[in-house]
Parts: C-alpha cells; sequence; structure tokens
C-alpha cells in the first residue's frame, strides 16, 4: 500500500481566534527515496511520494532518453532495499538486450530531488535530449475556454492535496479537456514521469492531441519531459522559465503559463490556442 500521507502532532496557533495554542494532528505528504537501478546497478535516487514507483521509474528512463518504447524493458519490479522494516524503495529494471547502456559520464547527475528535479546536471546540452516524436506535425487546436477549466479540474481531482496542501499534480487531458489520468507528488517532475510512465505503459505514446497540466510552473526539464512523450501542449498555472519557453519554440511545442482564472499567456505555439 502506497504510503502517501504521516500523521504528526502539532501545535496549532490561530492568531484569528482565541490565539490559544492547541494540539491536534496533521496529515503530512510522504517524502521517501526512490532508487532506480538498471541490472541491480544504482542509476538514480529521486524523493517521491511513494505509489506508482514502476511509472515513475519508466517515465524516468523514457524522458532521459534511455529506453524508447516499453518493450525496451524486460522486467521492472520493486525490491525490497536494504531498510528494515522493508519500504520498497527500490526499482530493478532489466532492459532488453538491443538496448544500449545508458550514459552515466560524471557530467550527468542523476541524483534528483523532489524540488528541482535535475538541477545537478552540468549543462544545457547534457540534458536536451532529443525526442524521437516530432510535435511540430501535431495540428490540434484547443480552445482558451478549454483551457482556463483546466486548473479547476485539476485541483478537483488532486485527492491527497485535499488531506496535505503539499504536493505537486500533473494532468493528462484531451484537447476538449477530459481528465485522462492525474498523478500527484512532493516533486513536479515525479508527478510527470508517473502520468508518462502509465502512458508508456498502456501503449499510449506519442500522446498526440493531449495537454499536460501541471500544478506549479513550468520549467525546462517539464517540458522536456513533454516533449520526449510527444505531448504538444504543456500548460501550468505559474511562469515558465527561459529555458522552457526556448526549448518548447525549438520542439515546436505550443506553452501556456499564468494559466489563472480567465486568462493565460501563450509564450510559444500560439497557432494551436483558439479564441
Amino acid at each position: 500500500m502506497a504510503r502517501t500521507m504521516n500523521r504528526r502532532p502539532v501545535m496549532k496557533i490561530d492568531l484569528d481566534g482565541s490565539g490559544v495554542p492547541r494540539r491536534r494532528s496533521d496529515d503530512l505528504a510522504a517524502e521517501e527515496p526512490l532508487e532506480i537501478r538498471l541490472r541491480r546497478e544504482p542509476l538514480a535516487v529521486t524523493m517521491r511520494t511513494p505509489g506508482q514507483d514502476i511509472d515513475l521509474a519508466m517515465g524516468f528512463l523514457l524522458t532521459e532518453g534511455i529506453i524508447r518504447a516499453a518493450d525496451d524493458v524486460v522486467t521492472a519490479q520493486l525490491c525490497a532495499g536494504t531498510d528494515a522494516p522493508n519500504t520498497y524503495n527500490v526499482v530493478d529494471v532489466v532492459l532488453g538486450a538491443h538496448v544500449p547502456p545508458p550514459d552515466t559520464d560524471p557530467s550527468r547527475n542523476f541524483y534528483t530531488t523532489s524540488s528541482c528535479g535535475v538541477c545537478g546536471k552540468a549543462s544545457i546540452d547534457a540534458v536536451r535530449t532529443r525526442s524521437r516524436f516530432d510535435v511540430t506535425a501535431d495540428e490540434v487546436t484547443v480552445a482558451a475556454t478549454t483551457l482556463a477549466e483546466l486548473p479547476d479540474k485539476l485541483r478537483a481531482a488532486q485527492r491527497t492535496f485535499d488531506r496535505t496542501g503539499g504536493l505537486h499534480a500533473a494532468g493528462l487531458f484531451t484537447a476538449g479537456g477530459d481528465l485522462v489520468v492525474l498523478r500527484e507528488d512532493v516533486g513536479r517532475h515525479n508527478a510527470v514521469d508517473k502520468v508518462i510512465g502509465w502512458a508508456l505503459r498502456d501503449g499510449r505514446l506519442p500522446l498526440a492531441g493531449h495537454i499536460l497540466m501541471v500544478s506549479g510552473r513550468a520549467s525546462f526539464e517539464l517540458t522536456q519531459k513533454a516533449w520526449m512523450a510527444g505531448i504538444p501542449l504543456l500548460a501550468a498555472v505559474s511562469a515558465p522559465s527561459t529555458l522552457a519557453a526556448e526549448l518548447a519554440d525549438e520542439a515546436g511545442m505550443t506553452l501556456v503559463g499564468f494559466l489563472r482564472g480567465s486568462s493565460m499567456n501563450v509564450y510559444t505555439g500560439t497557432q494551436r490556442v483558439t479564441v
């Protein structure tokens, strides 16, 4: 069973109320390390919210360019690791014989954190992994009114956020605004990898004609992950970075930021958003 939340005693102080401290319990979003191994050799460690760990590992391997399709993986299984009691914080993946080994050059630091993803990588060139999907050929269009509804739909589906207030979300939507799948995690990049890993295992790639909606900002890394999955439109409730906009433009993706209420900024691929 996924350990998505833990209860912890806290002292509650409400200065707008009585101001008298009181003891209560609070739900906290779980954050635990997940080690991804290839044939029992460590490849990456990420801090994540437990749950959908196989999807997370598969999504990570795809968006890092290590695998290209689901059949590149022979087996992917949770392992007990060395913790006592067992927490199953290890995923061991066996790649097919036809899959070349990953580049483990020291300039590529695969240690990730829940907040910034691959911020330890040495350079932009090290993370600009080329997608095998031609997103520029995707002629899907999305109504601005449909986009404006997505943040509320995303928020309404965040069950664990309601209890903890501490999780990012990534939702895959159709062009008509229907939610296909949603994942939550303490790391925005993990939430996206869980969505993409699910789609990979379900035989849905490339995700042409779909929208990826994220609850935070649109970073370079999230833009790259969307591109690697063949997603033509990435939308975020907060700001994109300069590198995210540059990569989206290079990839032929549509990038929407500050999607709040009835307003939004369309930074690239404006032809896909109709008014």
